[in-house]
């Protein structure tokens, strides 16, 4: 006498997954119009934790969605736009069969379309999430602007990527924002922080661009169509918060300036007007404003529970932060045919400074090379001809590692023709232990204001520093240890020059020199300790080179081991109270007995 008999597959982890094409049947849409419409709302496929019971028994491979995000779906307007695509492109096909040209054209003029705004604001309540997911549109327009127009992608795809970049990078500029700039393999790395938000983006190298056959471009395209509504809507807020006009023109002071350096008046709209903007060498208009607008500098109060401490450091970080965006402030630069051009300009206006190229170069030049102000040309040659005795001929590479380094660096380093040192990622920071190349250490030495000579091994300063921290019971003797050797280098040194004296006047004599050898000394060594530093040493490399699984399971066996220590000093302290406690205990009874 039971009741319904439970079917199998009908409960459980199934009712909460659904197949990909279950659930484009559902919404009535073929499979790129379902993989674009998933992609614009930001829906995955989801991995079951035990497919074989989702997937009924079955082992094929299968794409599973969750069953509440299709559902979801059911109710987004742009469904019903793709069915009238389907429908409009039908029609169209029908009459360019049947030679109607007038249908045609009637039908090409209804074109359905849709606008992805409403998405936007769904998928971003506020301004800061959509700057915090900022990174892939930034890297996604900036690689789409670099396509040549091949027939792959839409020109007008193309132009309007082109066209949000240069007004991201015009923001940037402004509100001098930049922090880091990294020249790595894939392209250029910058980092930006806008409103308090760290935004990372990658600017692939001015090549010639060669498609590969193995990308799908329709998925690429698709996420480009979001990323590009995003960065818009990102654009007009942020040219509004610096009380900038958007879409952006250039000051009427720098119009003016290009003119007289021979540049001709283009059309607001036109394409070379976009060339003006993305020179990167003037200033931009903004909206008139009113003296209550003028910024004021802001009372600084410490927070509720904040220590002064605290407080003197955000203010110190502050001012390095503003000697940082004025590094390059009063410096003039000119750029040379063969450097690139927009990244330098980019970066050297971020930072306060003047730029400038020829005039056969680019649009947009705003000196000669003739100029005597000019203090900086960057030229990518082992030498050039005509050089001017006012003004540092110096490579490219100077101005991102001052960029990193937040001072200006020695120019001796970078000038033609000089092997440049290394180039240091500043995304690469250094913990407790861990191995620091000793380029980085001659630059923090620099930023700290110190002058490190040609024999500077700051590693072994280092080493001697650690080691005095470690060793503070022995600081006595080793001090007596440094005389007694300082003096024995002395007299050494003493007896050296004495020996070269009579050396010389044997042999301005003609006299036989006579070498003799002495013997070196012996330092006693403690073996103990070298063999564990070399075998903490091995244990900290060998940690260093584990891949990201192995360091995963390495630390979690460190930890379980740590725990099982801690609990067992626990257990040893609770017995130890409770073997006391009966001590206490057994004397208490004896004492009554007596």
């Amino acid at each position: 006498m039971g009741g319904l008999q439970k079917k199998k597959f009908e409960s459980g982890a199934v009712t909460n997954y659904i197949t990909r094409n279950k659930a484009r049947k559902k919404l009535s849409l073929s499979l790129p119009d379902f993989r674009r419409l998933c992609i614009l709302k930001g829906i995955y496929p989801h991995e079951p934790k035990h497919k074989k019971k989702v997937n009924k028994g079955s082992t094929a491979p299968r794409t599973f969605y969750l069953l509440k995000d299709i559902r979801f779906l059911m109710h987004e307007p742009i469904v019903g736009k793709f069915r009238a695509y389907k429908i409009f492109v039908r029609k169209l096909r029908k009459a360019y069969a049947k030679a109607q040209w007038s249908d045609v054209e009637r039908i090409r003029e209804n074109k359905p379309g849709y606008k992805l705004d409403h998405i936007i604001k769904e998928r971003y309540p506020s301004f800061i999430d959509a700057l915090r997911d900022l990174d892939d549109a930034l890297s996604m327009c900036f690689l789409f602007s670099t396509f040549a127009r091949t027939g792959k992608c839409h020109v007008q795809t193309i132009q309007l990527c082109r066209r949000l970049s240069v007004e991201w990078m015009n923001y940037v500029v402004a509100s001098r924002s930049l922090r880091k700039v990294f020249l790595s393999i894939k392209g250029i790395y910058y980092q930006a922080e806008v409103l308090g938000q760290t935004v990372t983006w990658l600017v692939p190298y001015q090549f010639a661009h060669d498609h590969p056959t193995d990308v799908d471009y329709r998925v690429m395209a698709t996420f480009t169509e979001f990323y590009t509504t995003l960065l818009g809507f990102v654009n007009f807020r942020l040219y509004q918060s610096l009380n900038l006009l958007y879409p952006p023109k250039l000051d009427s002071k720098a119009e003016t300036e290009l003119k007289a350096a021979g540049e001709e008046d283009y059309a607001m709209d036109s394409e070379s007007y976009l060339e003006k903007l993305s020179a990167l060498s003037a200033s931009l208009a903004r909206v008139i404003s009113t003296a209550e607008e003028e910024e004021a500098e802001p009372d600084h109060f410490p927070a509720e529970g904040e220590d002064l401490e605290r407080m003197e450091e955000r203010e110190k970080a502050q001012k390095e932060q503003e000697a940082q965006k004025r590094l390059f402030e009063g410096l003039k630069f000119f750029l040379t045919r063969e450097v690139p051009r927009e990244s330098l300009a980019f970066l050297i206006r971020c930072f306060g400074g003047q730029v400038s190229w020829d005039k056969s170069l680019c649009i947009g030049s705003t000196y000669d090379v003739t100029d005597e102000t000019i203090t900086h040309q960057i030229v990518d040659r082992p030498s050039i001809e005509k050089q001017y005795i006012n003004r540092y001929y110096i490579q490219p590479q100077w101005v991102y590692d001052c960029i990193n380094a937040k001072i200006l660096l020695p120019v001796e380093d970078y000038f033609l023709g000089v092997t440049l040192p290394p180039h240091l990622s500043p995304f690469v920071e250094e913990k407790e232990g861990d191995y620091v190349p000793p380029e980085k250490l001659k630059l923090m030495a620099l930023q700290r204001g110190e002058q490190p000579g040609e024999n500077f091994h700051p590693s072994q300063d280092e080493e001697e520093d650690d080691d005095e921290e470690e060793e503070v019971d022995d600081d006595d003797d080793d001090d007596e240890e440094e005389e007694e050797d300082d003096e024995e280098a002395e007299e050494e040194e003493l007896a050296d020059e004495a020996n070269l004296k009579k050396m010389e006047q044997q042999r301005s004599q003609g006299k036989a020199l006579s070498v003799k050898v002495t013997p070196g000394k012996v330092k006693a060594e403690n073996r103990l300790r070298t063999e564990e530093e070399e075998k903490a040493e091995e244990k900290r490399l060998a940690i260093m080179m584990m891949k990201k699984k192995e360091k995963y399971l390495y630390d979690k066996i460190m930890f379980g081991k740590k725990r099982k220590v801690r609990e067992a000093n626990k257990l040893a302290a609770k017995r130890k109270a409770h073997d006391e406690a009966g001590k206490a205990d057994k004397k208490k009874k004896k004492a009554k007995k007596q």
